[in-house]
């Protein structure tokens, strides 16, 4: 079964804990993330961490 592109952007994600995190590959494009989030989604303020599990970045709503 092949698998149908729709044009929609997945981004890449890793499991932490039980949850699927976004990965982004800098902390300066994680930071960028957190800030559109808080101001176009009305979101709580985020942090960035480095991922355990690999080489990148996640959002953290917990400081």
């Amino acid at each position: 079964m092949s698998k149908i592109n729709t044009g929609a952007y997945e981004p890449k994600r890793c499991w932490v804990g039980e949850t699927q995190k976004i990965c982004y590959a800098t902390r300066e494009e994680a930071e960028v993330a957190a800030r559109v989030a808080e101001y176009d989604h009305a979101a709580p303020e985020l942090t960035v961490y480095k991922c355990e599990y690999g080489d990148h970045w996640h959002l953290s709503s917990r400081s």
